[in-house]
């Protein structure tokens, strides 16, 4: 058996991240609570009802805050902004549900004290983390097979996603390897040498990236086989680029569906289907009443700094295919398309001052859930498209008229990982965050798409 160099996966660094937090403050509240006799502090780690409470908001309120952002996590200053952030909130909301909590103390320094134990207990971890684990010393070595046409798009793919990552060689026997200034800092490997150099460098994983199954020679087979059965590590290129990235790569596998489907069985599902009608429905009418609530004030300031109609219709692909009318406040100025359909882009001289303020806050959506309320939508989904783009993305990128298999969203995991596409290029990897949407979709999925929508509008993210 090699040795292997030790390093951490996506899911293990945020499982880590995830379990440690817990142990720290179990730890800390106990530890400090008993030291100095501080009775709100004992009775929250004694108390499991009381302890699940604070860690089901510490994780709700930490993923909405990013807490558990890798990248953020990743970076000391962020995780010291992070942590006040989350630790005080958590805090406040914890001490104001004195029903599900411990009863305050009459010694209101508890208080205080509390709050300190749980911010400095992380706050120290996570300084470890990103000085330690998420340090070089557990970066992950992997090696890449792939066309030499193909070298530079394939690894910035992959190394741009997971810092943690880092494709340090190449194999490609069967083309002249071109001695450019990109790959300069790579290896590039032989067959022959294969065993010994992935053996050298603590390489833990091979990936296979080349499309075409006549590059992969017998005797590179044979050196893959070994290293299979020496506990490496071999996966398509497709696998890991989804795995990282959460977006289905379908600029690499050209109209191979057989590779994706079946899609997610929650697509079929009927019990999962009504249940997540059942609460689109509750949520439409909610958001139908804060619809009403804002129509007054938005009225006012549009007679002012947005002047012309309140709401505006457009037509819109939906499930299937289907056309339809979505609902919207006004962002642009009117007859904004007079000449022709065009993309909105960042800072669009069409759209309006309080028109950006309303995208930013998603103000302006929440008539659509008239037409989530009609069935022409759901809460999440794809974005829905004009047919003028649909039709002319559809020409040229495969795949595209999948996102049809389900109903558009009002929002969904293109929103919350991806600004809207101004082009066909940010399309693709919008239509790449769809597919995988389509493919997953899930409870779990569909709650991780409702915290990351609340980020959205916390952090003042729409657009």
């Amino acid at each position: 058996m090699l040795k292997d160099k030790i390093h951490f996966e996506i899911s293990e660094r945020k499982t880590i991240l995830h379990l440690v937090d817990v142990g720290c403050i179990v730890v800390a509240l106990y530890v400090f609570g008993d030291f100095f006799d501080l009775t709100y502090l004992k009775s929250t780690v004694s108390n499991i009802f009381h302890l699940a409470v604070l860690v089901f908001y510490l994780k709700v309120i930490g993923t909405i805050l990013e807490f558990y952002n890798l990248q953020v996590s990743s970076n000391e200053f962020q995780v010291i902004k992070s942590t006040i952030l989350t630790v005080t909130t958590t805090v406040t909301a914890y001490l104001l549900t004195p029903v599900y909590t411990p009863e305050l103390p009459t010694n209101r320094l508890q208080i205080l004290a509390f709050l300190l134990v749980i911010f400095f207990s992380l706050l120290l971890w996570r300084v470890f983390y990103v000085r330690f684990l998420a340090s070089k010393r557990f970066l992950q070595n992997a090696l890449l097979i792939c066309d030499n046409d193909q070298l530079e798009e394939l690894i910035l793919g992959l190394e741009n996603i997971d810092p943690h990552y880092k494709i340090i060689a190449y194999v490609n026997d069967y083309l002249v390897i071109s001695e450019n200034e990109f790959h300069s800092y790579l290896d590039g490997v032989k067959t022959k040498d294969l065993l010994s150099y992935v053996k050298e460098k603590h390489i833990t994983e091979i990936v296979i990236g080349t499309q075409k199954p006549e590059n992969i020679t017998t005797e590179l087979y044979q050196q893959l086989l070994k290293l299979l059965e020496s506990g490496k590590v071999i996966r398509e290129y497709s696998q890991v680029y989804e795995a990282k990235t959460q977006r289905i790569p379908v600029q690499y596998v050209e109209r191979d569906f057989y590779r994706f489907f079946p899609f997610s069985r929650s697509n079929q599902n009927r019990l999962y289907l009504a249940i997540v009608r059942i609460l689109e429905i509750m949520l439409s009418v909610i958001g139908l009443l804060i619809t009403l609530v804002l129509i007054p004030f938005i009225f006012i300031v549009n007679a002012f700094a947005n002047r012309g109609s309140l709401f505006y219709t457009q037509e819109r692909v939906g499930k299937d295919g289907e056309i339809f009318k979505i609902l919207k406040f006004r962002t642009m100025v009117e007859n904004a398309e007079a000449e022709k359909a065009v993309f909105a882009t960042f800072n669009d001289n069409r759209i309006t001052a309080f028109g950006k303020f309303m995208r930013k806050t998603r103000m302006d959506e929440f008539p659509q859930f008239a037409n989530i309320l009609k069935g022409e939508m759901a809460v999440i989904g794809p974005r829905p498209e004009r047919p003028f783009f649909v039709k002319e993305i559809a020409e040229i990128m495969p795949f595209y008229e999948t996102r049809h298999v389900i109903k558009p969203g009002l929002t969904g995991w293109a929103q919350v990982n991806y600004s809207y596409g101004e082009s066909i290029e940010e399309s693709l990897i919008k239509l790449q965050y769809d597919l995988y949407y389509i493919k997953h979709r899930s409870f779990f999925l569909d709650f991780s798409i409702t915290l990351k929508t609340i980020t959205t509008v916390l952090f003042y993210r729409g657009q």
